[in-house]
């Protein structure tokens, strides 16, 4: 996540101080990943010492404003053309913990797939009831309509995120039980309990429950 580019998209809208911006931020991401007033600050200073933003005088209540530069924006104009790099992708700790679990002695990898499951799905359907407040407040036509659709989105790439989460553990558990097996002379290989490799992923508003999976609340 860029912090100091969404600093620099809160920023061309107009000067803002930095609680302000942080304020901003987490209401326009739905505070899925939220920032303290130091990080704020620290990545003001970064942009700042980058020729990126520039003091702007103050408020009425005395707090210091900042300002995005024409090298800020050129700066944030090339973000928003410029794919996502990933060349270097992020840790992934769930991924690292199955890699491990691996082979470790003491360790049903199964059941750790298991657990993960449910946690996964009941992750999935958190973000389809907040996507369907969210859908509701901005066909509402409600004053906070940009950061409603804001939101929208992001919940939308986290029920895709955990969607694909949730058929890459039906896929894991899969392959253990392939792996585990002894060669039966060509018998046709198990597809993953909830759909077979290339399938289309289920629509976010209506998600399935893998049949694998048990349901840990009501």
């Amino acid at each position: 996540m860029s912090i100091r580019h969404g600093l620099l998209a809160l920023l061309e809208r107009g000067p803002r101080y930095g609680s302000q911006l942080r304020t901003e931020f987490e209401s326009r991401t739905g505070s899925t990943w939220p920032l303290n007033v130091g990080q704020v600050y620290t990545t003001l200073a970064r942009l700042e010492r980058d020729g990126l933003v520039a003091p702007g005088g103050e408020d009425t209540a005395g707090h210091t404003l900042y300002a995005i530069t024409d090298d800020g924006r050129a700066e944030l104009r090339q973000w928003y053309e410029r794919p996502v790099d990933r060349a270097n992708p992020p840790r992934d700790e769930l991924s690292i913990k199955l890699a491990m679990a691996v082979g470790s002695p003491g360790v049903d990898i199964r059941a750790v797939i298991q657990s993960q499951r449910h946690a996964t799905i009941k992750a999935m359907q958190d973000y389809t009831r907040l996507k369907a407040t969210a859908l509701a407040a901005v066909e509402s036509g409600q004053s906070r309509e940009r950061d409603d659709v804001a939101w929208l989105l992001v919940l939308e790439q986290l029920i895709f995120q955990t969607e694909a989460e949730a058929r890459w553990l039906d896929h894991c558990e899969a392959r253990l039980v392939r792996l585990s097996r002894p060669a039966d002379g060509g018998a046709a290989e198990p597809q993953p309990p909830q759909a077979a490799a290339g399938a289309e992923a289920p629509a976010p508003t209506t998600i399935n429950r893998p049949r694998t999976a048990r349901t840990r609340r009501g």
